[in-house]
């Protein structure tokens, strides 16, 4: 069993203070960051870290949330908490409110993560935003790892990764031209084990599934996913309920669950040092459409 004595603190130090160090970079270089924040593991600890870079001053942008509209109801609750908490600014993005206006169309497959491009490019236009921090780590999935601290963005928020610059001796170049912005990567560096040993380490709250619960599920594609109005179960796809929590949170249609019984950060971090697949190869649908599936959406704008 993992046990406190057992973090490396030196490790986290170091990551920590690089994480800090970009967020005060970014606020020194550029005029107008925000934060996309989705009260998913990765974000809760960026939002921390970028508290810190700046306590005891206000937190001097704005948060981003691109809201599907089959988020899990627990993040949503832990999201709007957080921000009254520390008094933040919100912005919301809605993927609903671009399908009522014929922006968007729902996918067959009832999944949203992939339409989530459109209103976050609006909203980076319409408040002008020229620098957009994510919670991005290179661990997740071979495209992420191809990226840079800085990324640089073009005008429709699309990626080339012929255009990454080197970032030698932690030395960022936020330069961009008119309607381009850069997608910065405080947690580059982190891998998920490294997140919740910080979590762990610093007693941050995160939202109640991912800790062990018991949950009415059903299995598709060897994932269990949770029932909702998002067009799951189908016939033939019986409910079951089980204990498990989850790895990663993002839209309910395409977020599976893990059989678990970790109810704290130390049980996680043991269940995760003994796994040998990522979360998101193992519980995000989306990721399995094809090889390439988070590369083409990130030259299309995606996180």
């Amino acid at each position: 069993m993992t046990t406190e004595t057992d973090i490396p603190v030196r490790h986290l130090d170091a990551l920590e203070s690089e994480a800090v160090h970009i967020f005060r970079e970014v606020a020194g270089e550029l005029e107008r960051p925000v934060i996309l924040f989705s009260g998913g593991k990765d974000s809760i600890v960026m939002l921390h870290l970028a508290l810190k870079a700046f306590a005891p001053a206000p937190l001097p942008f704005p948060l981003l949330h691109v809201d599907t509209g089959h988020n899990f109801p627990e993040v949503l609750d832990y999201r709007d908490r957080t921000v009254a908490r520390y008094g933040l600014r919100l912005h919301v993005a809605s993927v609903q409110e671009h399908i009522d206006r014929g922006q968007l169309k729902e996918r067959p497959d009832g999944t949203r993560n992939p339409l989530q491009t459109v209103p976050l490019v609006e909203a980076i236009q319409t408040h002008r935003f020229d620098a957009v921090f994510g919670g991005g780590r290179r661990d997740e999935e071979k495209a992420r790892a191809k990226e840079r601290v800085f990324s640089l963005r073009d005008e429709f928020g699309g990626w080339d990764p012929r255009r990454q610059r080197p970032e030698l001796w932690q030395l960022y170049n936020g330069r961009h031209a008119p309607g381009e912005h850069v997608r910065v990567f405080p947690l580059s560096n982190w891998t998920e084990l490294d997140v919740w040993q910080y979590i762990a380490r610093t007693g941050i709250e995160v939202p109640s599934i991912y800790y062990a619960h018991e949950r009415d599920v059903f299995l598709r594609d060897g994932m269990w996913l949770t029932a909702g109005d998002w067009g799951g179960p189908k016939d033939g796809e019986p409910v079951e309920r089980r204990t498990v929590r989850y790895r990663t949170v993002g839209d309910m249609s395409c977020t599976g669950a893990v059989d678990s019984r970790a109810a704290d950060p130390y049980a996680v971090i043991a269940e995760i040092a003994a796994s040998r697949l990522t979360e998101r190869g193992a519980t995000r649908a989306d990721d399995r459409m094809s090889e390439a599936a988070m590369e083409d959406r990130k030259r299309e704008g995606y996180f």
